[in-house]
């Protein structure tokens, strides 16, 4: 049986069946795209949004109509953000050119960036940092520079991982569906569900990684890495206590491979609690993978080593990527930075985040079909449930409620096996009444929805 790509086939427009509320400009639009870019993309929602412009936290789409973007962290700091703007029009009004000649921006960034990265207690911490354009490139570094450095080539994923959209990365995320293969060197694992397993959940996911890593050696391939989103977004946002990833680092690096934290997601002060989302466990990552939110929408991305790791991969294969780090991209990645730290959006991330959890806890007093309000800092999951004894995913009730919150203005989508799980992962500039929309709103779609 073909088990469709979580990631991009659940929450997807339907244009062999459309919803009743798409006009026919929308229609005729979305056929234009499937014909001058093939049939391969997918759009969000049952009736697609057109957008046109954003500013902040709100995007506004071709009727002028205003939504509260909750999902698009791509733009950390919020669209149109006027510090990666101006830095971007000063940059390409100067210099834009691949990455072979000197230029001291790159380096002033990447001790800007190495400079949050968390000191082990023993041992050498991540000193070096190689630019791409997007986490999908870093990610696909990430596992060579692990295979090179162990000897090894296996990599442990979680069941619903999302990696990248190369053809190494491809095969380590199997959200993307049966029809895209798993490589034969990857094993799975199930994300740690701490609302169905309990304190467990973390031992649990060791014992798992343990077997897998079994696994591995049994089968020729050796460890290279356990790569693992700190978060587990594509599962189903599982933030966890502090502290239980450790369990299973320590497994892998028993086995001999290395702990590669994937933070295109978590990373970049999103979970408030730490500036990336591994340090909420660890300061052992031996590869640290970065992207989306790290240019504010420019394309930039990152990968971080430590100097022992990146060392046998170095002495072997150059490595060159033109327009990784350009000068145009890392001044946008330069502003986000200096804005991140400079106005504290780290705290900031932990009170919003607190105080959007505990409004949330409290819908789920009036709403059954609310059964688990879990995350850290500005990422949320809200899992939607048809029954709380059981805890079974509701999957149609979540796909209703992001057509119907679409509807009402508000902007998100899904995530989980189920498919039944809210993804909230608002921009830094999401204001204290945005809260309010956006309970509000999901608070009047289930009174609608679900009684």
């Amino acid at each position: 049986m073909t088990k469709l790509s979580s990631i991009m086939d659940t929450n997807a427009f339907r244009a062999d069946s459309p919803a009743a509320s798409v006009t026919q400009q929308t229609l005729d639009l979305s056929r234009r795209r499937s014909r001058l870019l093939g049939p391969a993309y997918r759009l969000f929602y049952s009736n697609p949004v057109h957008l046109v412009r954003g500013e902040g936290a709100y995007v506004w789409d071709a009727d002028g109509r205003k939504y509260l973007d909750i999902y698009n962290n791509v733009v950390s700091l919020g669209h149109g953000h006027s510090a990666v703007v101006e830095a971007v029009h000063r940059q390409m009004q100067t210099l834009n050119t691949h990455t072979r000649y000197l230029h001291e921006a790159i380096l002033e960034y990447a001790d800007a960036l190495l400079a949050t990265m968390p000191r082990p207690a023993a041992g050498t911490g991540l000193e070096h940092v190689m630019f791409q354009c997007t986490g999908s490139e870093s990610n696909d570094l990430a596992i060579r520079v692990a295979r090179a450095a162990t000897g090894n080539r296996g990599v442990i994923v979680t069941t619903e991982a999302y990696h990248g959209a190369t053809d190494l990365t491809a095969q380590v995320s199997p959200s993307l569906g049966s029809n895209v293969q798993v490589g034969d060197f990857v094993r799975l694992v199930a994300a740690p569900d701490f609302y169905r397993e309990g304190p467990a959940a973390g031992s649990r996911f060791a014992a798992d990684v343990v077997s897998a890593a079994r696994e591995l050696a049994e089968a020729g391939h050796g460890v290279a890495a356990l790569l693992v989103d700190s978060i587990f977004s594509s599962d189903g946002v599982h933030a966890g206590p502090n502290g239980f990833l450790q369990e299973a680092i320590d497994a892998v690096h028993t086995a001999g491979g290395l702990f590669v934290a994937d933070e295109v997601q978590p990373g970049f002060a999103r979970t408030g609690e730490a500036f990336w989302g591994y340090a909420r466990h660890t300061a052992d990552a031996d590869i640290v993978t970065t992207g989306k939110p790290m240019g504010n929408g420019i394309p930039v991305a990152g990968m971080i080593a430590r100097p022992d790791v990146l060392e046998e991969f170095a002495s072997r294969f150059p490595y060159f990527n033109t327009f990784g780090g350009n000068p145009v991209s890392i001044a946008a990645a330069q502003a986000v930075l200096d804005t991140l730290l400079g106005e504290n959006l780290q705290e900031r991330a932990l009170k919003l985040g607190g105080r959007l959890t505990d409004e949330l806890a409290a819908l789920a007093e009036r709403h059954e079909c609310i059964g688990d309000v879990r995350g850290a800092g500005l990422f949320i999951g809200v899992e939607l449930v048809s029954d709380r004894g059981s805890r079974e995913p509701d999957k149609a009730l979540a796909l209703r409620v992001i057509d119907e919150m679409r509807e009402l203005g508000v902007l998100t989508s899904v995530a989980g096996p189920g498919g039944n799980v809210l993804k909230l992962r608002p921009n830094f500039a999401f204001q204290d009444g945005d809260i309010d929309w956006f309970v509000g709103a999901l608070d009047r779609c289930l009174r609608t929805l679900a009684g």
